[in-house]
């Protein structure tokens, strides 16, 4: 009778692809969730970058039109600054005047910290004297205006020179989004961007006079509750430094022994 052999029980020599398929399967997984993320971080960049080149596009002037200006029946909304008017001060008023019409509320004050207008003015305007909602173009009517005070920031008068002007633009919480401005964020920037090419290449003001900021929504100089409060938000603020353009007098020489 013939003898059964005994077969060996052989190890499992192949357990190791179990965890080799199940690494495999968790790193495909991984590279699938970074590509996902980057993708949509590419669309938004995308938005952001083409909303940006599309209001930076070169500022042109609007075609000149026929109506004509009739500044005489225009009641200036400037709030009176407290104390003597400087000459400084005389010339924003005379910048304000011409402005297209009423309704454009424009304030003059002295910048905070300061008790008076002898070292600069904050000056700040409302959205709609500037542009149309949700927009970054300069309406053609504010250019009138736009211009005198590229004449007041480009002059010395009477012994005042402008030195620096931080323009600022913000706006209301009310969100946007377009393929223009993704958000407020884009919008304010833009905005303020505008004023001060405008400033600088229709109208030759000197560049490095300038620094331009958008904060969006999130300095707000009123609540967002009414209607009324939100249009004090949209705004663009410049505040404009000066100092005096007259020499000093040399010291006196010691008097001789």
């Amino acid at each position: 009778m013939a003898k059964k052999h005994k077969h060996e029980e052989h190890e499992n020599h192949e357990r190791w692809l179990v965890s080799y398929a199940d690494f495999i399967t968790l790193l495909f997984a991984f590279f699938v969730v970074m590509y996902s993320v980057s993708s949509v971080n590419e669309g938004k960049y995308r938005a952001v970058s083409e909303s940006i080149q599309a209001a930076l596009r070169p500022v042109t002037s609007p075609p000149v039109s026929s109506h004509r200006i009739d500044v005489g029946d225009y009641k200036s909304s400037l709030i009176p600054v407290a104390g003597p008017k400087t000459s400084f001060v005389k010339k924003l008023e005379l910048a304000i005047s011409k402005l297209q019409g009423p309704g454009h509320p424009i304030t003059v004050k002295p910048i905070p910290g300061l008790l008076s207008t002898d070292k600069g003015v904050l000056l700040t305007i409302a959205d709609s004297t500037l542009f149309e909602s949700g927009r970054a173009d300069i309406r053609p009517e504010a250019l009138p205006f736009l211009e005198a005070l590229a004449e007041v920031f480009s002059h010395s008068e009477v012994g005042v020179k402008t030195t620096h002007v931080k323009v600022e633009g913000h706006t209301d919480n009310v969100p946007i989004q377009t393929a223009q401005f993704p958000s407020n964020w884009e919008l304010s920037s833009v905005r303020a961007v505008m004023v001060v090419r405008v400033l600088t290449e229709m109208y030759q003001v000197k560049p490095e006079l300038f620094e331009a900021t958008g904060f969006g929504e999130f300095k707000p100089v009123a609540d967002n509750l009414t209607p009324e409060s939100r249009a004090k938000n949209r705004r663009v603020e410049l505040t404009v430094f000066t100092e005096s353009s007259v020499p000093n007098a040399p010291p006196a020489s010691p008097g001789l022994p």
